[in-house]
């Protein structure tokens, strides 16, 4: 039965904000306090879901998750209603506030990471919900997460949704941003490339400037919970001095698609081992390497452009697009780079320019975005529609935004239970159109 690949994109939440939460990411941190306008944020996602839907791919949408968090609140020992939560919490301690009120869950490329059902060893799709412990805000949506992937891929038959690997540094996981999945095609089995930052919580030669978020141990255990053979598995490690220049996640040096890989030249350690034992891996995938040289993009434009935290997806036609955030577009540089690779690489034929600036603007890109799924024709008949963008969701969420979302936000808003209780509304409004329970959005 064949597959297709199903973008399920994260829909921001109404409590977008710039809280610069995220140690290491230079964007999240540069426009620390700057006032957000959740409304276009949310719109721009949404916008770039049609986009892949008018290309004929299929897409998915995983709601915000309900923010404020006051159950963590609680669990720091915090107390009151609701509105005395936010009070007190803001004035005593503001940055715990920020966490819990954090539109994170949007990037859904940390959501999870996913084993399609032609890979793994019991014939199941399985997802490995990330425990995102490097960032407290980020590691209080793992177990909503969990149950919002229960929810969309319910039927027990032919999906399996793990448990979040156990709050230990060792098993620091963050997700599909740190895994690639090489193929000939969509129908064939994957080769699964773990990228790691640590061999542990405290690793020697590690980067000196930030800290490594993902760590071998927890790709090792991701790779068993999601029943993955072992000679279809490779571990490979960031190098320090990219993480070091703001590659917090792998995503923002490499992106891969079927047997298409597109990296810069300083990503991993012992980066031409690395690349020779993915071509002998992969030899029957005719496996195509563009490597970007330092030389043609420094490190430093390469993160600040995002132009690796971009979308390779092929239409019904059989092309591949690149679609690429708007920031690519505005550097003479990038542009020239993205001709260069379309020139010389038959595999690429054409690119896309989408504007996700807000998003940006806190360091995710298009492909941050977005948590990718292979299923075949069974697999999304048993979905039942839930989570599936249509035409129809897109004009009832495009609508419900415009009509609910904030346009202007600063951080000390959101000690309003008044505003907050609204934009919670809105979260279960959105829970309502994709089809899905709306207790998973109960605070």
């Amino acid at each position: 039965m064949p597959y297709v690949e199903v973008n399920f994109d994260g829909l921001v939440g109404p409590t977008h904000n710039y809280a610069g939460l995220s140690f290491g990411n230079l964007a999240s941190t540069r426009n620390r306090e700057a006032i957000s306008n959740p409304r276009a944020a949310a719109l721009q996602g949404l916008e770039k879901m049609k986009l892949l839907l008018d290309l004929g791919i299929p897409q998915g949408v995983i709601p915000p998750q309900p923010r404020p968090h006051f159950a963590a609140l609680r669990r720091l020992g915090f107390s009151g209603t609701e509105s005395q939560l936010l009070e007190k919490a803001w004035k005593k301690a503001p940055d715990i506030f920020c966490a819990c009120c954090s539109a994170s869950s949007m990037w859904t490329a940390n959501a999870a990471t996913v084993a399609p059902s032609c890979d793994t060893t019991s014939g199941k799709l399985l997802f490995a919900p990330a425990n995102l412990l490097a960032n407290f805000h980020r590691s209080i949506e793992a177990t909503t997460t969990q149950k919002i992937l229960q929810a969309i891929f319910a039927d027990s038959d032919v999906f399996q949704v793990n448990e979040p690997l156990p709050g230990f540094a060792g098993l620091s996981d963050e997700g599909a941003a740190n895994h690639m999945r090489l193929c000939a095609d969509d129908n064939s089995n994957g080769l699964h490339v773990f990228v790691y930052g640590a061999e542990n919580h405290r690793p020697a030669h590690a980067s000196q400037r930030f800290p490594a978020r993902q760590t071998l141990a927890a790709s090792r255990a991701v790779a068993r919970l999601n029943q993955l053979r072992e000679d279809r598995v490779i571990f490979v490690r960031q190098n320090p001095e990219a993480i070091d220049a703001g590659v917090f996640h792998n995503d923002v040096i490499a992106v891969s698609h079927r047997n298409l890989l597109l990296c810069h030249e300083r990503a991993f350690v012992n980066q031409a081992q690395v690349l020779n034992s993915l071509r002998s891996l992969q030899s029957d995938a005719n496996l195509q390497i563009i490597q970007i040289r330092d030389s043609d993009l420094p490190l430093e434009l390469a993160v600040s452009s995002y132009l690796f935290n971009s979308q390779i997806v092929t239409t019904p036609a059989g092309k591949n697009c690149l679609i690429l955030p708007g920031e690519c577009g505005e550097s003479e540089r990038v542009r020239d780079v993205v001709e260069k690779v379309k020139a010389e690489n038959a595999a690429l034929h054409e690119h896309r320019f989408v504007d996700v600036r807000q998003s940006m603007r806190n360091g995710g890109g298009p492909a941050c975005l977005r948590l990718r799924v292979m299923l075949n024709q069974d697999e999304i008949r048993r979905l039942n529609g839930r989570a599936l963008l249509t035409p129809q969701r897109y004009e009832q969420l495009k609508v419900h935004i415009s009509a609910t979302y904030p346009d202007r936000l600063q951080l000390e808003d959101l000690q309003d239970w008044k505003l907050c209780q609204r934009l919670l509304d809105s979260v279960r409004g959105i829970y309502g159109i994709l089809g899905l329970p709306q207790e998973l959005a109960a605070l």
